[in-house]
């Protein structure tokens, strides 16, 4: 028996365009010998639309557009979006990226309506999405990081000097402005002088109410897949060379100006080390399925967690695929395992009394 998986993509987010490659690339993947493909589309505005069951794999990112007009209609959002006929679908995927779906929005409605859903829990989610969150538990965990500083919209609407002032007391130059809750490296810039540091303040703060700062630190970036639920796997480290000043939106996505060095060429010790660092961050946010694990390796040998991300790019030529397949796991086996272990998890929890 097949079986009827839901892919959630698209959403409500400044990176709805990114899941939709996501989402185009996995449908392509799929063996449909083993799975009934059931598309469910986040428009731009929020409007949930399930469009029929695919029989074949999609040809483009527009065959995967659907509107109220051309499927079936959800103004807004109905369980019936997650059932087949009378029965639900035996595990949903989502596939979105940043705010109102990689967060621990979507993952919430999930667990209220009892379904299987791959990746990462709300808790996770959340404080994965939230690069403040996530520094500060990595921070009680004794992972060790860039120094950072963090502020309200409302702060800085209130003190702009002081905040300027602060940041550059606490971090100096060269540093990188972000939104807390974005991923994509939307709305990042890197500031080498007060000039750019208000421009960036007034760019971040247009994609968030939060917004976190960090030192810049002359390194290599060094990523690691982890793979699991309680008892997590890493793959083998891939390191970004980006042939810009630093690795932004246009370089990951658009224009391929960035090399992916596959394994990268660090010691014995330095992988062991990574993975050591990996685990303790995945286990400090409760994580499970999967995560992007982002490393610094800097110039005077220190290694220092940057962040993780609880939804990584997830076409066949992003970095958290290439790693897996380096490592053993081919692109359509690692939907698979997701799959399983998002199953896997379900029923754990099946068994976990709600009643005295």
């Amino acid at each position: 028996m097949k079986t009827k998986i839901g892919l959630l993509y698209g959403g409500k987010s400044a990176e709805h365009k990114v899941s939709m490659q996501t989402a185009l690339a996995v449908t392509r993947a799929l063996d449909f010998s083993k799975f009934e493909i059931h598309p469910i589309y986040i428009t731009e505005e929020g409007e949930w639309v399930k469009g029929q069951q695919l029989d074949t794999p999609p040809e483009d990112v527009k065959a995967l557009e659907f509107s109220s007009k051309s499927a079936l209609p959800s103004p807004a959002f109905s369980p019936a979006v997650f059932q087949n006929g009378n029965s639900k679908l035996d595990v949903i995927f989502p596939l979105l990226h940043g705010p109102n779906g990689e967060d621990g929005t979507v993952q919430g409605l999930l667990e209220l309506l009892n379904l299987p859903y791959v990746g990462n829990g709300v808790l996770a989610s959340a404080a994965g999405m939230d690069k403040i969150i996530m520094k500060n538990i990595f921070a009680q965990a004794g992972l060790a990081q860039v120094d950072y500083v963090s502020f309200l919209k409302s702060e800085w609407e209130k003190e702009a000097s002081a905040v300027y002032e602060k940041t550059e007391e606490k971090l100096g130059y060269p540093c990188f402005v972000k939104p807390a809750n974005l991923g994509s490296s939307v709305g990042i810039s890197k500031c080498t002088s007060r000039a750019e540091l208000e421009t960036a303040f007034e760019e971040a703060f247009q994609f968030d109410r939060k917004i976190i700062i960090e030192q810049g630190v002359i390194a290599r970036e060094i990523e690691m897949g982890v793979l699991g639920n309680d008892d997590p796997e890493c793959s083998v480290c891939g390191e970004i060379v980006p042939k810009k000043d630093f690795y932004d939106y246009t370089a990951k996505y658009e224009d391929g100006n960035t090399a992916l060095i596959i394994p990268a060429e660090i010691s014995a010790d330095q992988y062991e080390e990574l993975k050591e660092m990996a685990v303790k961050a995945y286990k400090a946010l409760d994580c499970s399925g999967l995560v992007r694990a982002d490393f610094f390796l800097a110039n005077d040998g220190r290694l220092l967690i940057n962040e993780v991300n609880t939804m990584p790019g997830f076409t066949p030529f992003s970095m958290f695929p290439l790693l897996w397949k380096h490592t053993g796991l081919e692109y359509p086996k690692l939907i698979e395992r997701l799959v399983q272990l998002a199953i896997e998890r379900h029923e754990q929890k099946q068994n976990i009394k709600y009643t005295i």
